[in-house]
């Protein structure tokens, strides 16, 4: 019992000493793009919000609790982003969010690689992705890319003009 509570202790204290920071939704830019017939269709989403603990000399009691707002997304086009917002989409009505929340983070020098569950639609699905961080004073910008399946969200039902790899860019900005 004594190894168990000094255990959870420890691990209090580690994640104490991470810094907390708050991304900044007018600063970041959350991107995606997928063909569509063919072509390259890009669009982005604000509303970032979220709480970001992020040591770089501890990972392991760092953390990613972030969401965007479904209801901002701009592909350039008014009625195509009206249409993504409907039921066989993104359902924004009801879900409004799209959320991450990690699960784990490593580091190999100065790359980083995150896990975690990604909350589209209300289907959860676990992700992994590398990403680098810049610090400069007590601001911290995060990059990554990474790509999801469409379909294992249940977006864009089965069309066939739509490819079913999303490709997304995170610049996350944060301040504490």
């Amino acid at each position: 019992m004594k190894v168990f509570l000094s255990l959870l202790f420890l691990i209090r204290i580690l994640s104490i000493n991470a810094q907390q920071y708050k991304p900044v939704d007018e600063k970041s830019e959350v991107k995606f793009s997928i063909k569509n017939f063919g072509l390259n269709t890009e669009g982005s989403l604000t509303g970032l919000k979220g709480t970001i603990k992020f040591d770089p000399a501890n990972v392991a009691a760092s953390s990613f609790n972030v969401s965007v707002d479904v209801n901002t997304i701009n592909t350039g086009i008014d009625s195509r982003d009206s249409h993504i917002k409907k039921e066989d989409y993104f359902d924004a009505a009801k879900f409004s969010t799209i959320s991450f929340v990690s699960t784990n983070i490593t580091a190999n020098q100065n790359q980083y690689t995150v896990t975690g569950n990604l909350t589209i639609k209300g289907i959860t699905k676990p992700v992994s992705f590398p990403f680098t961080v810049q610090t400069e004073n007590n601001d911290v910008m995060f990059n990554g890319n990474f790509s999801i399946n469409r379909k294992d969200f249940g977006v864009g039902g089965s069309s066939a003009v739509l490819s079913n790899t999303v490709n997304i860019t995170l610049k996350v900005f944060a301040v504490k």
